[in-house]
């Protein structure tokens, strides 16, 4: 096999469109967890400190966080199907890709400066709005259709209305 079949191949399991993650964000994934038969939401929030491979199929973010004085970190492949949504809650301003001096700091060493964003831009994903678009056009290409029609049924009437005027 070839790179570039190798590529089609990894580029067919990407999700059409991500939230575009960065380190320090402070983000909260949806994961499906499965439980025997049954599937559940799960949500985990915290802040990322690393980032790896944006591109590609296997890009991945590690999340931390500290639940009862335990630091609690989780890697999400973001393209894959248990992962729901992610959700960017914070964004602050950092320097580096890899934020693991994070780990050895707690309280409020461990803080990171917020920046301003927008954050119902930034967690609005180009596939929804695509599909709100194309939603717009089809009830327009309806409501054209259902205008048609109802053209075409009055030009009927008329017609019908002419023909019995002649007839009598």
């Amino acid at each position: 096999m070839s790179f570039t079949d190798l590529k089609k191949i990894g580029d067919a399991q990407k999700k059409p469109a991500v939230v575009d993650v960065r380190s320090g964000d402070t983000v909260r994934v949806t994961q499906k967890i499965k439980e025997g038969e049954k599937f559940r939401s799960q949500v985990f929030e915290g802040v990322v400190i690393r980032t790896d491979r944006k591109d590609s199929h296997t890009a991945r973010i590690t999340v931390r966080k500290v639940a009862s004085g335990v630091g609690v970190e989780k890697s999400f492949l973001i393209h894959n199907p248990l992962v729901e949504k992610i959700e960017i809650v914070h964004r602050a301003k950092v320097r580096r890709k890899n934020l693991s001096f994070l780990r050895e700091r707690s309280g409020k060493s461990a803080r990171l400066a917020n920046k301003a964003f927008d954050r119902v831009a930034v967690n609005t994903l180009a596939e929804v709005k695509a599909d709100a678009e194309q939603a717009t056009e089809a009830v327009e290409t309806k409501a054209e259709a259902a205008a048609e029609k109802v053209e075409a049924a009055a030009e009927k009437v008329a017609a019908d209305v002419k023909a019995e005027e002649n007839k009598a």
